[in-house]
């Protein structure tokens, strides 16, 4: 189960301790009981104590995912970094860790917080960091022996890390950028300014580069980044003895792997959407949709079919993502539009009180609206809990 942390572990206390009451979201349990208890009963999804909408995830899939992952990244020589903004939670990150991933990527220094009290060990934070007290926490980390990479875009950047640095310097990826597109420096004269201060400046050492593909708009494009990004690689190889070179959303993991191969670095790959996979977004996109398999069901029930091609569940933006694509129906009907606490379907065949499971597209605005989601098997029975912290 993804919740079977080595009890050693720092993290084994925080899931064991799990416990389901009236506050938990999706669950009829109004007396609190324990997550071995609860687990032990094996409860069935359609007869238990749950109540709608609810959102699920299929054992079976996330474990196809996890594993399709990580014999990418091996078979491809990557080192595996996934981005944990997707599920923040503690069993999942470390079935990921498990199945061979170096660590865990973070986008802002709330997440690295939470991921260093879920017990993982390594970091690369992927994103320019301004917050001082955060900073002044994480030099006290990196202290006492924690390891994370962190990113600088620009000079004041630099500045900024070094005047919070501890007794060890922040070790420093260059984020390289492209014109339109987010943060990074625009270009390799920028990115050559940056790598020097950083190597003239106490409290920062130089540890690569880093960028995201993920907002060029086709593979054309996409190459031509990844390109620059490994001239970016070279640029900066004689200033680190151990150059890092880092990359990788859930759309273009087939290209960093064939632009940054053979390129004599340690390559860090930050895909973090696989381990859920979906039926939108990723389905159309990802190299690897014909292996990763949709984790994700939502279930709600049908609370109104006030007139003749007109349904209505009872289910809304507060459940479900809607930011790239509508909630998919897995019975024929078709979801127009979705409000607070309705989703407006058109279709027949369903009645007052029927249950409607649906598809999602992208996973990384799912799982923050569930503190506590059930896992099931290929049969609905309730086998595992797993746990989120946004």
């Amino acid at each position: 189960m993804f919740s079977d942390i080595d009890p050693s572990h720092p993290a084994a206390d925080l899931v064991a301790d799990l416990v389901i009451d009236w506050r938990t979201r999706g669950f009829l349990h109004p007396e609190p009981v324990t997550r071995a208890d609860f687990l032990a009963a094996r409860h069935s999804l359609f007869d238990g104590p749950f109540t709608w909408p609810l959102l699920v995830l299929r054992q079976s899939a996330l474990e196809n995912n996890i594993a399709t992952l990580a014999r990418f990244t091996r078979d491809h020589g990557l080192t595996f970094a996934p981005h944990g903004k997707t599920t923040m939670s503690p069993e999942l990150c470390h079935a990921q860790l498990r199945a061979g991933a170096w660590g865990m990527t973070a986008a802002n220094a709330a997440q690295t917080l939470a991921f260093r009290h879920f017990g993982v060990r390594r970091v690369l934070l992927a994103s320019e960091v301004y917050d001082t007290g955060a900073l002044r926490w994480l030099a006290g980390e990196l202290d006492a022996g924690f390891e994370c990479l962190v990113y600088a875009d620009c000079l004041d950047g630099v500045a900024t890390l070094a005047a919070r640095a501890g007794a060890r310097p922040f070790q420093v990826l260059i984020e390289l950028g492209h014109p339109g597109g987010r943060t990074g420096c625009r270009g390799l004269d920028e990115l050559r300014a940056i790598a020097g201060a950083i190597t003239a400046t106490p409290g920062v050492e130089l540890a690569g580069v880093a960028g995201y593909e993920g907002t060029q708009p086709g593979p054309d494009e996409v190459r031509a980044y990844l390109r620059e990004l490994r001239q970016a690689a070279e640029l900066v190889r004689p200033l680190t003895p151990d150059l890092i070179v880092s990359a990788g959303g859930s759309a273009w993991l087939d290209l960093v792997a064939a632009e940054l191969k053979d390129l004599d670095a340690t390559v860090i790959l930050r895909s973090g959407a696989y381990v859920a996979h979906d039926e939108g977004l990723y389905a159309r996109t990802s190299p690897l949709r014909d292996v990763l398999q949709p984790a994700i069901e939502v279930w709600a029930q049908v609370i109104s079919t006030p007139e003749p091609g007109l349904v209505l569940v009872g289910m809304g933006k507060r459940d479900i993502p809607y930011d790239i694509d509508l909630p998919i129906p897995r019975n024929g009907l078709t979801v127009e539009r979705i409000q607070d606490q309705h989703t407006y379907l058109s279709g027949d065949g369903v009645r007052p009180g029927d249950l409607v499971a649906f598809g999602i597209s992208h996973p990384c605005t799912a799982f923050d609206k569930w503190r506590v989601i059930p896992v099931v098997d290929d049969d609905h029975v309730v086998v595992d809990l797993i746990t989120t912290y946004f």
